[in-house]
Order: structure tokens, then sequence, then C-alpha cells
């Protein structure tokens, strides 16, 4: 159950597509539940259900956040399993809420913001030279061009780090340290398309040129995890216990 508790629009929240799992019921008895009490979960906040699509019949689910939760888990048996559950997901949550205090606090520190505001820069400047990379593939005949965007930062994350889950901006929950190893990688994917389409190779092996550096590069530095703050938070509570 790792990464049950997720960070939308800075609330913590649970999806119910991982609370069934955990409570060892049917998706569809999970939902149920939340449909025919919906007015008292709309009361705690507004949510909306979504739909998953998995190539086969498509999933009806919605994100509960803390209090909605805990509401949905009293109306069931409390059963080992349900116990055991319900104090799996108050420790994620509580890790989520000291995580989000943590990043509030990153985000008021001098150092950070002048790191971070380097790091657009040079985010920017890269972005540039993608745009020069994808003109110069779609003039070599490619049909997919405009993925180069996001495929060159897929590459550069997965290469740099591990990442427990989805955040609508990688680079605004990352530490100092891991700022300026995404500075220094921006840097080097820069640096080898330009060096590739000087020397008019073919746009897949240039990319291929720029994913080369990136491995090298976080070889040298090694992978970390993101977010690193929930790492961090562990480090402090093992230190005041010993």
């Amino acid at each position: 159950m790792n990464g049950l508790v997720q960070i939308i629009k800075d609330v913590p929240v649970v999806s119910t597509l991982d609370m069934w799992k955990g409570l060892n019921v049917e998706h569809n008895a999970v939902m149920k539940l939340i449909k025919k009490y919906e007015i008292d979960f709309q009361d705690i906040r507004t949510f909306g259900f979504q739909i998953q699509k998995t190539g086969g019949r498509p999933t009806s689910f919605c994100y509960l956040d803390e209090e909605q939760a805990t509401f949905l888990i009293t109306l069931m048996k409390n059963s080992e399993v349900v116990v055991k559950f319900k104090r799996l997901l108050t420790k994620e949550f509580f890790k989520m809420r000291n995580f989000l205090g943590s990043l509030a606090s990153q985000r008021q520190n001098a150092e950070w913001l002048e790191t971070r505001n380097t790091g657009k820069e040079k985010r920017r400047i890269e972005t540039d030279t993608i745009q020069r990379f994808v003109a110069y593939a779609v003039s070599q005949g490619s049909q997919n061009a405009e993925r180069y965007y996001t495929n060159i930062s897929k590459m550069q994350n997965k290469s740099l780090f591990f990442i427990e889950q989805k955040f609508k901006n990688i680079r605004d929950i990352l530490n100092l340290q891991q700022l300026s190893i995404v500075i220094c990688a921006d840097e080097i994917v820069s640096k080898a398309l330009e060096d590739g389409m000087s020397r008019q190779l073919n746009y897949k092996e240039i990319y291929q040129l720029a994913k080369t550096r990136i491995e090298s590069f976080a070889e040298i530095h090694g992978k970390t995890l993101i977010p690193a703050l929930l790492l961090e938070q562990s480090n402090k509570s093992l230190k005041m216990i010993s």
C-alpha cells in the first residue's frame, strides 16, 4: 500500500481504488456506501466522481480526504482488517500533513527560492532548445516530435529520482540538493541536443545522446527519493527516538 495517501491541490486524499484493497472488500461495496451517504460526504468536502478507463468496463471512483475516509470506515464493521487499515491510513495521513508543513517551510527559505528561480530560467533555456530540436526532428520526418517535450522530462526524472507518487510539478517539491541536480541536468540535455543538431545527427540519435549523458550524470550523483522531505522527516523521527 505504498503511496496510499496522495496530495492533490495541497490536500491529502486517498482513492477509493486503493481503499477497497486495504479493507478487503469489493470496490463496488465501497462506492455503494459513499453514494448512499453522499450528502454526508459532500457536507464534509465537495468532491466529484471520476472514471478510470483500463480497457475494460469504466470504473467510477473518487478521492476522499482524511475526515471523509474516516467517516467511510466508521460505516463498516470493526473487523481486524478494518482496524488494521484504519491504523495504516491514520499514519499515512499524519505523514502527509507533516510533509505539507515541511513543504510550506521550505518554500519560505530564501536559498531554496533563489535556487528554484535559477532552475526556472535554466528550464526555459532547455525548453527553447527542445523547441528547436522538435522542429529539427520534424524536418527529418518525425510524426510525433511534439512528444519530446514530455519524453525528455520523463527521461530526466526517471534517471535522477525514485518517484513514489504523482505530483503536478515535481520541481516544486524537490529539496535544495535535488533542485541543484536538476539545474545541471537541464544544462546537460540542452548541450546534448545542441551538439547533436550541430553534427546533423538523426533526431533519434540525438535523443539517445541526451539520455546517455543524463544516465551517466545520474550514476555519479545517485538516484534520490521524491518527495525527499518524507525521508528527511523519518530520519528526524529516528534521531529523536534514539
